[in-house]
């Protein structure tokens, strides 16, 4: 039918626009957060490229749900103000009719949604902690940054480095503060290097500088003038990088069900069930008046949709609590969907007529 063609290319183009805006703002959001991390240290500063596709990767079910939605209201709020759903209205269809495009439309997103909910969003979280704890595990010397003060494993050091040449391993005015023996020892220089043993044991060596020891309650402090001066890096042990239920696998989830992986287990499934009810939601709610040709229709489909997300979420939350169980969690907010659009699609067939009218047969006639 020419009709349903154009209803699906016009989504096709109309859900592309919308998830390129939202992709773009979101990366725009990613990019800012996690340039902060790196610049604090929190994070390498060439893992930044691979952090961001990651994180974008795994926001993308969530993404194409809301892409999906607000796609379909914009084209029917327009088909509305245009009067091209009168055409449909004066073919014999109703508005239970226009589910059938809009789904066949609709429904190979939603699997693609559930593909990215299940499988990719652990997937990508998975290998963001693997970067993240990696990097955090590193030794002294690849956690110095210029500028910045830089505390042991132990907490017995610190130190400080003005500037860092990367290609010859030289820092310039450098700052060490240790600790050994109940006694503190301060040593500055102008320059000194990074050197690599074969053993694999790193070295700080500053050259040409001063070293005060002592404590600063007693008076015994002794000032030495060295050319020489080495500082042993210290190496951290290798730690087993830990996953929490939000970078588990589907599978290990349901292997260990806990109130908190079943917390997790409820996101996953429930973020394409949750594109499915706004789908079925957006046809009945996208009516506008063609008289008025307003998109007040689209605030009323934010507001579904942050309600939505947001009982969702609360449900994980009670679920992974402990405090309510899986089952009586879940499908009440998908069920109640489906019953909003029911009752919205007899509201929009016959506006005139009071909605619990249209409930009983041959009630329009009372």
């Amino acid at each position: 039918m020419i009709f349903e063609q154009s209803l699906r290319r016009e989504l096709s183009y109309t859900t592309g626009a919308v998830f390129l805006v939202l992709i773009t703002i979101m990366m725009t959001t990613l990019v800012i957060r996690i340039l902060g991390f790196a610049a604090s240290g929190s994070i390498n500063p060439k893992d930044v490229l691979v952090l961001i596709m990651l994180a974008v990767i795994g926001y993308i079910a969530i993404i194409l749900s809301v892409s999906l939605f607000v796609a379909i209201m914009m084209v029917l709020i327009r088909w509305h103000k245009d009067s091209e759903m009168v055409v449909w209205y004066a073919s014999g269809l109703n508005l239970r009719m226009l589910y059938t495009p809009v789904l066949r439309f609709s429904i190979p997103w939603i699997i693609v949604i559930a593909v990215m909910a299940i499988f990719v969003w652990p997937w990508t979280n998975s290998k963001t902690t693997e970067i993240t704890q990696k990097f955090k595990g590193r030794d002294e010397t690849a956690m110095i940054l210029p500028g910045q003060f830089i505390e042991s494993l132990n907490s017995n050091r610190v130190l400080f480095i003005e500037g860092i040449d990367t290609n010859s391993n030289k820092i310039q005015n450098l700052f060490v503060s240790d600790f050994k023996n109940d006694r503190l020892t301060v040593a500055m220089a102008e320059s000194g290097r990074i050197n690599f043993l074969d053993n694999g044991v790193k070295q700080i060596k500053i050259e040409n500088g001063r070293r005060y020891e002592g404590l600063p309650s007693k008076g015994d402090f002794k000032i030495l003038e060295f050319e020489g001066y080495t500082v042993d890096i210290e190496k951290k042990p290798p730690k087993p990088i830990t996953f929490s239920p939000k970078e588990s696998t589907s599978l290990s989830l349901l292997e260990n069900p806990d109130p908190v992986a079943m917390g997790e287990i409820l996101w996953r499934i429930g973020l394409p069930l949750m594109a499915f009810g706004l789908v079925m939601i957006a046809v009945p709610l996208a009516y506008v008046n063609p008289r008025r040709g307003n998109y007040i229709t689209l605030i009323y489909a934010v507001f579904t949709y942050l309600i939505y997300s947001n009982v969702l979420n609360i449900s994980q939350t009670l679920v992974s609590d402990g405090k309510k169980d899986f089952i009586s969690s879940f499908w009440p907010i998908h069920a109640l969907a489906i019953v909003i659009a029911y009752l919205l699609v007899q509201h929009r067939i016959n506006p005139s007529i009071a909605w619990w009218k249209r409930q009983i047969p041959g009630g329009y006639k009372l």
